[in-house]
């Protein structure tokens, strides 16, 4: 069938003007044929192309161009130009699985030509073999025919040139000539590279871990040989037999960006033997058994049965919460405001209006006491007053010496911005017994709800983790929040940071700023900090060292600068779950009385874990500045593994018991390089929350 194709194709060229007039044209000759192959777009009536106008036929006219551009660059086995088509268009834009009018797809004409580097390109662009290649001999044929009808047209056109006397016409001839012998020499190339291509080796490094209670995930990496043709896609099979008799089920992976397969819906304490098995258009070479051999779905809880330390505790503190609120709901505190009318939740873009109200209280300078002040940012712009001033409030104008405990107090009261107005109304009861500490967080809560009024929004973001002092007594309380909306605002003045650094006016000397102009120097520093404690980890298990220091009112933890939300860590693998196996080798290994415990068997998931281990842990001693030798006196955390949200884990390294927590004054011989910062504790734990 393909045959009587191609044969129907070269009647309808010869009914055409005469070939190509170059090389270059010769290689692009499917552009010029009646595509028998490329799939047909849907017509439209001469009225509805009128009715798209010209852009839209320039814009198909050049999307064309850019497919046949893709063809060239293959066949001149151009990598650079592959590269920058690929990633100029989409693989919708480049017809990249289309055949063209020789039935061939870009994959087809790199594979064939054993040019690996593009076959990779095209593949992780998601390209296709043609599918009109079923069989070897299907292809084997196809070629035949190209090659016979090329070399056809090339002794018509020898011959035509060969009789005729020098002309226009006999130097147009020759071109042509040219023309089809480059082309007859490229297909030639791919019907060779087709028949000295064999099956591809096995995988190497195929690996089984398990990835949770009901599944196991398979890794790989490409066959080692270089001799055998590109790899297009690979199979998974899997059995709970070690012949694979019967198989359970296969898998087929032609998507190559990540060579990695989980397979789900598994039986947990069941053993799963799993094999791949790589293909080339030559068929499917031999399988390769996976390292360890089998693998057992499960889960560390399963070796005590404990649950997950979080499961439930959302819900119980809302639970707990509602019932607080149904208790004051009939307290004298809340009955002057049961008439009031609740207070609007503004949009961003009507509530940053009141900055400008001629009723607003933000302050332009600071005396002696306690105030605080948002810091609204997008890209590297930041919201001001119509004074060019940060947003200020005054909190307490005859406190001078915040206390740890009402700054720790008040980020806790950052995780409820909603419940400001609910929370004055019940602290407004206590006044009568003049607690300064009572005192003091009802004024944090009324400048909370004036700083809310004066924005017209209710959430101020996040409360940077160290309050902006100078000498003179005045005291910061900083919260950060970025505004990613792409919405204008009205009557709204953004200013670039550096305009803002630049054009104001300092009160203070150089030796002494005030907490304002400290702010401005540093601001930066706290947007960096904010956006970095928003990052997350990628999927994987982790090995984190827990390393504390003291103070006299705070205990502070040791986080790296770059995720201040997480402890100093290393990653251990992507896989972040712990299998039963592995958790109970853990639990040896930690009781074990020698300081080097056995080491497990070959090819077991234990030892694959060990190897890790060792690995991390010399990471993670160089990245905190501790010698090697030390590593003996550490311990694994071993009663729990932290689990954050199903998809990254962390086992803890500690270290020596008396050692844990820097006691004041204390020295501590190994001090981490830059990079590093101490964070109090309970600012730490609502950042890991976030």
């Amino acid at each position: 069938k393909m045959t009587q194709q191609m044969r129907d194709l070269q009647l309808a060229q010869a009914r055409k003007p005469p070939g190509p007039s170059s090389p270059n044209a010769a290689k692009r000759l499917y552009r010029n044929l009646s595509g028998k192959f490329r799939v047909n777009y849907t017509s439209f009536d001469e009225g509805s192309l009128v009715g798209r106008g010209e852009k839209e036929k320039l814009r198909k006219s050049y999307l064309f161009q850019s497919n046949a551009a893709l063809f060239e660059a293959v066949e001149l086995q151009d990598l650079d130009r592959v590269q920058e088509l690929l990633k100029q268009y989409s693989p919708e834009e480049l017809d990249l699985n289309t055949p063209n009018s020789e039935g061939l797809l870009p994959l087809d004409i790199a594979i064939m030509t054993n040019n690996a580097p593009i076959a990779r390109a095209l593949l992780q662009a998601g390209a296709k073999e043609s599918p009109h290649f079923m069989s070897l001999e299907s292809r084997s044929l196809h070629l035949s025919t190209l090659v016979r009808e090329a070399e056809q047209r090339v002794n018509e056109l020898m011959a035509q040139v060969v009789n005729e006397a020098p002309s226009t016409d006999c130097s147009e001839k020759e071109k042509q000539l040219k023309a089809w012998e480059w082309r007859y020499r490229l297909y030639k190339r791919m019907k060779a590279g087709f028949e000295h291509a064999r099956v591809p080796d096995a995988p190497t490094n195929v690996h089984l871990s398990v990835a949770s209670s009901s599944s196991v995930q398979v890794t790989f990496w490409e066959p080692l040989s270089v001799n055998s043709a590109v790899v297009t896609k690979y199979k998974v099979e899997w059995s709970c037999s070690p012949t694979f008799s019967p198989l359970l089920g296969e898998a087929v992976i032609d998507k190559l960006k990540n060579l990695h397969f989980t397979i789900r819906g598994l039986v947990s304490g069941t053993a799963y033997y799993v094999q791949v098995s790589a293909y080339n258009m030559k068929g499917w070479g031999p399988p390769q058994a996976s390292v360890p051999p089998f693998a057992i779905p499960s889960n560390w809880r399963e070796y005590d049965g404990r649950a997950p330390r979080r499961r439930g505790q959302a819900e119980a503190l809302d639970h707990l919460l509602g019932q607080v609120k149904t208790v004051h709901q009939h307290c004298v505190c809340h009955e002057p405001c049961k008439n009031q009318p609740q207070s609007r939740k503004h949009s961003v873009s009507k509530s940053l209006k009141h900055l400008f109200h001629p009723g607003s209280k933000f302050l332009k300078t600071l005396k002696r006491g306690l105030y605080l002040t948002a810091i609204f940012y997008k890209d590297d712009n930041i919201l001001v007053t119509h004074e060019d001033q940060i947003p200020v409030v005054e909190i307490d104008d005859t406190y001078s010496c915040l206390l740890m405990q009402d700054f720790l107090w008040f980020t806790k009261v950052s995780c409820m911005w909603d419940e400001i107005l609910w929370l004055r109304q019940c602290v407004t009861v206590s006044q009568s017994s003049c607690s300064c500490i009572l005192q003091t967080r009802f004024k944090m809560l009324l400048a909370i709800s004036q700083m809310q009024g004066l924005l017209g929004i209710q959430d101020l973001g996040q409360v940077f983790f160290e309050p902006v002092k100078d000498k003179q007594g005045n005291i910061l309380i900083v919260t950060l929040k970025e505004v990613k909306t792409n919405q204008t605002f009205e009557s709204v003045r953004w200013v670039p940071i550096c305009k803002l650094q630049t054009s104001r006016k300092s009160v203070s000397s150089p030796e002494e700023p005030t907490a304002l102009d400290t702010l401005l120097i540093s601001i930066q520093d706290k947007l960096a900090y904010h956006q970095r404690s928003s990052h997350a980890l990628s999927p994987g298990l982790y090995l984190g060292y827990l390393k504390l220091c003291s103070a006299v009112d705070q205990i502070r933890v040791l986080v790296p600068e770059q995720l201040p939300n997480i402890l100093c860590h290393v990653k251990i693998r992507s896989n972040p779950n712990i299998s039963r196996e592995e958790w109970e080798w853990l639990q040896k290994m930690v009781r074990v009385e020698e300081p080097v415990p056995a080491e497990p068997e070959a090819e077991t998931s234990q030892n694959h874990l060990f190897q890790e281990l060792q690995v991390a842990i010399k990471e993670l001693m160089t990245l905190v500045n501790i010698p090697l030798q030390e590593a003996k006196d550490f311990r694994l955390y071993s009663q729990e593994v932290l689990d954050f949200g199903g998809q990254v884990s962390f086992l803890l390294l500690l270290p020596p018991s008396d050692d844990v927590c820097t006691a004041p004054g204390q020295n501590n011989p190994y001090t981490p390089r830059s990079g590093f910062l101490t964070l109090p504790l309970q600012i730490f734990e609502l950042g890991e929350e976030r």
